[in-house]
């Protein structure tokens, strides 16, 4: 078998064990998943042997589970971590995508290491450092654009995979830069328990107080799509794209896997030198529609430049796509003309005072042709009377397309594996021997009393039809020959029996010849990290953290924000959004506007949100925001995550036996 010289990874989320074989069923070439802690998504966790068993189906098909271990971790953290991670590799893990440097400098089994989102990977330097200090593989920031991303390929090693999210939600900070959510609940995005205040309604004020947007989602972005910019990214080096979503359902893993598999195989089609990283084509039972489920709209972000229309500012919901207009309004009943069918259980909404009026259409009737498209008689679940502002004219999208998703709820995918079968007569019977696309073969015999078929063309087709149903396996016959001296009655148990054998003796030779990538050795002596100091920003929460630091050159290393030595205000979320430049106050945008110019450059903006305040500063050579703030006092008096005896030693965790010495 010959590799093709650029392997395309399409690397799908899983909250659980059973959605993450639905996502290599629907075409994902590799999961990532939670394990049972340390995942920087609280409510999405898995047991070790769930994973195990993930894995061993994700290897059938030679696609790869990836654990996230992508949390800060606390002292007292460390052994934990460091026996979870040895539980996991002799689960079979294939990678850990993890945030904390402390754990490179514990004891840990050889597993490949993935640099996080939460690294945030911005700059060419930072990605060749951690190409250099044990990663495989680094995920980009998602606010980079496509020459940025093409910059970090020319600048890392040749073998570094260079993995960047294509689909879901987005963080409007850059990841592992924002502590707004610490800092008013105690709950830690670095630690996987973020509460989202980037969702939540917000007041912005200028400099003298003028409200320049009113209770609007300012902080809220829509829903990134890369779905146009494939090719482009393709040519920019990224080799694992990566979708978002550890807290959604299997509808969505499987319409939005299903999605861009089809786009990528498409990209692979015309492009010789492209390929698939696993094995196996998959056939879907629906058509993948990315509008179908959740989004709060469509961005491609920062990816081809700057826009002002990035943000999901009117509502952080899920409002669907537009299906038609009331015509009429009764007791309880409404009518509604529709551009496509409508089915009992549909989920609609309409907006109303700047408010999503979400309803369900219990039982729909089909009346008629209506001037737009077809006229139906929709009975909600809720009585009429308590829907606000519904009245005729009034605009209504589908957010639950019911029929749509029933196809989704059945079995919805298969996958099957190229097999190549030849059969032959042997001195006591008959061999089969199987050759799938990755180039394994294995061989089975049946020993049976020889007769000469008395029939013989019945004989030859009752053979290749026993012989050919693979259908309970996870392989797909392409082509099979007989060689025979002459055609022999072959019962059809004997057919049977040998077919399931060649099948599980291939099987068992795939899983017995995966071969799990190590971890990639540290460049030697350490390289130094592109700065002397770091502050709170780095997330360095732990002892092992500042040893590796130490050891790359670091002089001067801040606790992370969870330890709470920063009392007074600080940048609780840096952001590319920035508000001047989506409502035009951007000294930039402004440039060369008379009388405009002088109003924009005043400073600090304010955002409201009930009794909270945060302070806007805008750092316009990098073209970033920062939203100013500090923590609440009974955040900074609770205690950490573990507390530590006094009595416990210093070095309570286990070390690489390279590690420095503590000071």
């Amino acid at each position: 078998m010959s590799l093709p010289a650029h392997p395309l990874e399409l690397l799908s989320p899983a909250k659980t064990a059973e959605i993450g074989r639905e996502a290599i069923l629907h075409g994902a070439d590799a999961v990532y998943i939670g394990g049972p802690s340390f995942g920087a998504r609280h409510n999405a966790s898995n047991t070790v042997s769930e994973i195990a068993a993930l894995v061993e189906f994700a290897h059938r098909y030679r696609a790869r589970i990836f654990v996230t271990l992508n949390t800060i971790l606390h002292d007292a953290e460390l052994e934990p971590a460091r026996k979870l991670v040895h539980e996991l590799y002799d689960a079979g893990v294939d990678a850990l995508i993890v945030q904390d440097m402390g754990l490179l400098e514990l004891d840990i089994p050889p597993i490949e290491l993935h640099a996080s989102t939460q690294c945030d990977i911005r700059t060419v330097e930072k990605a060749k450092f951690l190409a250099e200090s044990g990663f495989s593989q680094i995920v980009l920031a998602r606010e980079l654009t496509i020459e940025q991303i093409a910059a970090v390929r020319a600048a890392v090693p040749a073998d570094t995979v260079i993995e960047h999210f294509i689909h879901g939600a987005l963080c409007v900070a850059f990841s592992g830069q924002c502590n707004i959510s610490h800092a008013h609940t105690g709950r830690s995005a670095n630690r996987g328990d973020c509460s989202q205040a980037c969702r939540l309604p917000y007041t912005l004020q200028d400099q003298q107080g003028r409200v320049v947007a009113f209770e609007k989602h300012l902080l809220s972005m829509k829903d990134n799509n890369q779905s146009a910019n494939l090719a482009h990214l393709i040519a920019a080096g990224v080799r694992s794209f990566k979708i978002e979503g550890r807290y959604k359902d299997a509808s969505y893993v499987k319409n939005i896997t299903g999605h861009y598999r089809r786009l990528l195989d498409a990209l692979i089609e015309a492009q010789p030198e492209l390929g698939r990283s696993s094995s196996g084509r998959t056939e879907l039972f629906f058509t993948p529609d990315p509008d179908k489920t959740f989004h709060r709209g469509a961005t491609d972000y920062f990816a081809t430049g700057r826009k002002t229309d990035i943000g999901a500012f009117d509502t952080p919901t899920f409002v669907g796509l537009a299906l038609g207009t009331v015509t009429r309004v009764g007791k309880d009943s409404f009518e509604l003309d529709a551009l496509e069918p409508l089915a009992n259980g549909d989920g609609l909404n309409y907006m109303h005072k700047r408010e999503v009026v979400g309803l369900q259409a219990n039982v729909v009737e089909k009346l008629g042709a209506g001037e737009e498209g077809t006229l139906w008689r929709v009975f909600p679940n809720e009585p009429v009377a308590q829907l606000p502002g519904l009245k005729p004219g009034v605009a209504v999208s589908r957010n639950r397309d019911h029929a749509w998703e029933l196809a989704l709820l059945k079995k919805s995918a298969e996958r099957r594996i190229a097999v190549w079968a030849q059969c032959a007569e042997t001195a006591t019977g008959l061999a089969l021997t199987l050759t799938d696309e990755d180039g394994f073969t294995a061989t089975a015999e049946a020993t049976f009393d020889k007769q000469p078929a008395q029939n013989v063309e019945r004989a030859e087709t009752t053979l290749r039809e026993h012989l050919s149903k693979f259908g309970a396996t996870e392989f797909a016959l392409q082509e099979l020959t007989l060689a025979w001296s002459a055609p022999l009655f072959v019962p059809a148990s004997v057919a049977n029996a040998l077919r399931r054998d060649a099948a599980e003796r291939l099987m068992t030779a795939r899983l017995a010849g995966w071969q799990r990538p190590l971890r990639r050795a540290e460049v030697e002596p350490p390289v130094p990290y592109p700065d002397e100091t770091l502050s709170f920003l780095a997330n360095v929460y732990n002892q092992a953290a500042r040893d590796f630091y130490t050891r790359h050159g670091v002089k001067l290393i801040a606790a992370a924000y969870e330890a709470h030595e920063e009392a007074g205000e600080v940048p609780l979320m840096i952001t590319k959004h920035c508000l001047r430049f989506s409502f035009n106050l951007c000294p930039k945008q402004a440039k060369g506007v008379q009388g405009v110019q002088g109003q924009v450059r005043a400073e600090p903006m304010t955002l409201v949100n009930g009794n909270e305040r945060f302070t806007l500063k805008f750092d316009c050579r990098p073209c970033e925001m920062h939203v100013i703030g500090k923590a609440k006092k009974h955040i900074l008096q609770s205690p950490p995550p573990s507390q530590v005896p006094a009595s416990a030693p210093v070095t309570f965790y286990k070390r690489r036996a390279d590690a420095p010495a503590l000071p």
